[in-house]
């Protein structure tokens, strides 16, 4: 099935220049990065997560989100999701290889990712971690291959591959679950440590993950002979609506917890995203931005008039998924490091070489996409043309 990917016409392969462009001037700084020191960033001893690992957090939802199409159809038997299951898990294995990669710059040195390997600790965070997303990667890989491969050759999957399936659905929470764990185990971050920060992280996944999957099945629809389906879209767009009252719901929760509870390490971190700290404001409208676009398409997409409009259902989404990244994105991050645990308030501020190297990964990761995109969408031309 991999030649399917090699055909296409000139726009698809414009499309994939860029990228290749792209991904590789993301390669050059990345190169410099290596030989020059993390240094090149904006990150320093106060802040030791930067917008790497915001990048990291976020698509991890997006991986996780994915389960919101394989739940329905595998175990309710909700047969209208048979038609993009597929593009469900492949989205999720191109979000786990930007994760990867993204934990991979952020090291500074690659090599150190194999101490993970080489000295197991079963007690740390990060072992875990590393379990859950290459597990699911492999899991996706696995299903998604063979499902698609036994719908071109028109027969039934194969029975060996039930086990796997029913594992990769609580395999899903279990790779966002994990990466909440690494930050409300750090007892010194008053604004991670919470117990509500996995089903928060949780919610907001099924949110952003469907959201960005209904764009892709709008776009299909325009660009191929495939259509992914009005009622599909419109089942996601329900998803989409209660994951993100939730998530709104949670962290609403969260302020009035911290603000009643009038605990300056709890306070002061919300103190300084949307109010400003000490004269520091950097991320102050970014933050409310983020509020706005999660209301605004929570309120258009809580009527249903508004929703079934695929127009208005576009907007909503692109909406949830911006909001979500400002919200998750950075103001996660650099919210649970400023101010430090002195009350020292120190900003982050990503660097240009950042910048172009979080491009190249994204580039690499819509690269993934895009082939694979290519190779399940042909497939089912394939299908639809021998049935007609």
């Amino acid at each position: 099935m991999l030649e399917l990917a090699l055909k296409g016409t000139k726009r698809y392969y414009g499309w994939v220049t860029g990228l290749l462009l792209v991904a590789g001037i993301g390669v050059v700084f990345w190169l410099w990065q290596l030989q020059f020191g993390l240094g090149i960033t904006g990150m320093s001893r106060s802040v030791s997560w930067g917008f790497y690992i915001a990048q990291f957090t976020f698509l991890v939802g997006v991986a996780a989100g994915g389960l919101m199409v394989v739940l329905p159809y595998y175990l309710h038997n909700y047969k209208a999701f048979g038609r993009i299951t597929i593009l469900g898990e492949f989205l999720a294995i191109s979000a786990l290889v930007m994760c990867l990669l993204f934990i991979m710059v952020d090291l500074g040195q690659p090599n150190r990712m194999l101490n993970v390997l080489f000295y197991p600790t079963p007690h740390s965070m990060l072992f875990w971690d590393m379990i859950v997303l290459n597990g699911y990667l492999f899991l996706n890989i696995i299903v998604g291959w063979n499902v698609l491969e036994a719908e071109r050759n028109n027969v039934p999957p194969p029975k060996w591959l039930k086990p796997f399936i029913y594992l990769s659905i609580p395999w899903a929470v279990g790779i966002h679950t994990v990466t909440a764990y690494l930050y409300c185990g750090l007892p010194g971050r008053g604004f991670w440590m919470t117990a509500i920060l996995a089903p928060r992280f949780l919610a907001s996944a099924f949110a952003a993950g469907p959201a960005f999957l209904v764009l892709l099945c709008m776009l299909i629809r325009k660009v191929t002979r495939f259509d992914p389906g009005k009622e599909q879209i419109q089942t996601l767009g329900k998803i989409i609506t209660y994951a993100i009252i939730i998530n709104v719901f949670f962290f609403l929760c969260e302020v009035f917890v911290a603000m009643y509870s009038q605990i300056p390490e709890h306070m002061d971190h919300l103190t300084y995203l949307f109010a400003g700290l000490h004269g520091h404001d950097t991320l102050v409208p970014f933050m409310w931005a983020a509020q706005l676009l999660m209301v605004t398409a929570i309120l258009l997409l809580i009527n249903p008039n508004a929703r079934k409009n695929e127009p208005v259902l576009a907007v909503a989404c692109v909406m949830v998924f911006i909001g979500t990244w400002l919200d998750k994105g950075l103001g996660m991050i650099s919210g649970g490091f400023v101010p430090d645990p002195l009350h020292h308030v120190i900003e982050y501020t990503p660097t240009i070489p950042e910048l172009i190297i979080t491009a190249g990964v994204w580039a690499v990761g819509f690269l993934v996409l895009t082939a694979l995109f290519k190779i399940a969408i042909g497939v089912k031309e394939e299908v639809m043309g021998e049935m007609g």
